[in-house]
């Protein structure tokens, strides 16, 4: 019994922590030229949560602790590639459509718990090929595959 209060107490407490409940949107700023309007609405339907000033938060993303994991994958989301801040350097573009095909992005977790970002094979290969067109490719990836 004391075990549970003192879980519910510990529960209340680290609502008080203020990391992960500032859900700030900043202005969105240049975006890239999407190859095609698909492309485009892949990349918001699985991508633009944690990586564009375009964040959909969900009503338990204010509730510790998830609302840290869910801050610290947007920060971190938004700082190695953002759709919407594409007037700055953004080194890991030409990854994008690699880590897609690979099943490394969305995260695992993401999919588990955002229905809409869980993409069939096709779209998958969709959305590769797209950001392939509008981002680029990684410099040895396009040696070996025009040869």
């Amino acid at each position: 019994m004391r075990s549970g209060l003192v879980l519910v107490l510990a529960f209340v407490a680290i609502q008080f922590v203020p990391y992960g409940r500032d859900h700030v949107n900043p202005p969105v700023g240049a975006q890239p030229t999407w190859d095609s309007p698909g492309t485009r609405t892949l990349a918001k339907q699985v991508c633009f949560d944690c990586h564009s000033n375009e964040t959909e938060w969900p009503a338990y993303s204010r509730v510790a602790p998830v609302s840290w994991l869910i801050q610290r994958d947007v920060s971190e989301g938004r700082a190695v590639l953002n759709f919407s801040e594409w007037q700055r350097p953004q080194e890991e573009a030409t990854e994008a459509a690699e880590e897609v095909l690979e099943g490394e992005m969305p995260l695992r977790i993401y999919r588990l718990m955002r229905a809409h970002a869980r993409l069939s094979a096709a779209d998958r290969e969709r959305l590769a090929r797209g950001f392939e067109r509008t981002l680029g490719r990684p410099a040895e990836k396009a040696a070996r595959v025009d040869r």
